[in-house]
């Protein structure tokens, strides 16, 4: 079993409007409403795969439930530590002119028994899981130091896979993860280096390898990705495709990749996976995750080459 663990949901709410005016009344065009948070996604991405896979986390009261109808829907099993107040809602505005406005919210605070609760269920499950996934951000008010805390519950033969930046990296790269998938902006910004090459992006890699991570998958957008283990390195340049979304594309990155390593998969297949379920994920409209076929078709169609 493959435990995906969420520790901030969120309801992505994207509308298209024909102009955007502050101060005045806005029509909306086009309105699309996702229950997200990004291991959420991968928990569905890796269920399309034909995982075992279970998703935990933190969920609200008020309305949280609407999670767990599309988890019914996907078919994934899920127990959440329930908390007071309200899952967060971001909300995304795109005008005619396809300009960008993004209002986030911020998740409520998390109480410290709560924090305990998920910490309890989180060891329970790990004790059933050959891997467990770890990412995005964390509810109002908590410390970094809490990745730490939820990957020491897990075993010492627990795969530890991390999609996580800043001072969340460094804590989990605290606990040995197996495999950490940044992009290109959080490697620079958690290190504060600049890329200007594969060179000073695998320079980069190699810090985190040295930061304790055993294999580091980098996103490099719409040109593919890299992975190293340190010893050998690979590159593999995504296809064109048509983009129709680019909601959740790095959280199919991680449940691909994340459902090659279960499957002890190498470096090359590692990779190979994980770009197909990214690129998979930016051809699916009105969708957080990948459609299992497009991923198939995909993957059938990528190379790798050593650096």
């Amino acid at each position: 079993m493959i435990l995906s663990i969420c520790l901030s949901p969120c309801i992505d709410v994207n509308m298209e409007v024909d102009s955007l005016s502050v101060g005045r009344t806005n029509k909306i065009i086009n309105k699309r409403i996702y229950y997200t948070g990004k291991a959420i996604n991968v928990a569905r991405g890796l269920k399309r795969l034909g995982a075992d896979v279970y998703a935990t986390g933190f969920m609200y009261n008020d309305n949280g439930r609407l999670f767990e109808q599309e988890l019914h829907y996907e078919q994934v099993p899920y127990k959440f530590v329930w908390c007071e107040g309200r899952v967060r809602e971001n909300y995304k505005f795109v005008d005619n002119k396809s300009m960008l406005t993004e209002v986030n919210d911020l998740s409520p605070e998390v109480s410290e028994q709560k924090r305990d609760e998920l910490l309890t269920l989180v060891h329970s499950l790990a004790t059933k899981s050959e891997a467990v996934v770890l990412s995005g951000g964390l509810a109002k008010g908590m410390d970094a130091s809490f990745y730490g805390d939820i990957l020491r519950q897990t075993g010492e033969n627990t795969l530890k896979i991390v999609d996580a930046c800043g001072d969340r990296m460094f804590e989990a790269l605290k606990c040995g993860a197996d495999l950490v998938k940044p992009n290109l902006d959080e490697l620079q910004s958690t290190l504060g280096i600049t890329v200007n090459s594969k060179e000073d992006a695998l320079t980069g890699c190699y810090e985190l390898l040295n930061l304790g991570a055993k294999r580091v998958l980098l996103s490099l957008g719409k040109q593919g990705a890299i992975i190293t283990n340190g010893s050998n390195s690979y590159y593999c340049k995504s296809i064109n495709v048509a983009m129709n979304s680019t909601v959740g594309a790095g959280d199919g990155m991680v449940a691909a990749a994340a459902n090659a390593l279960a499957k002890g998969a190498s470096l090359q297949e590692i990779l190979l996976c994980g770009v197909a379920g990214g690129t998979a994920a930016v051809t699916t409209p009105d969708s957080i995750t990948f459609v299992r076929e497009k991923y198939e078709e995909i993957l059938a169609g990528l190379t790798v080459s050593k650096i």
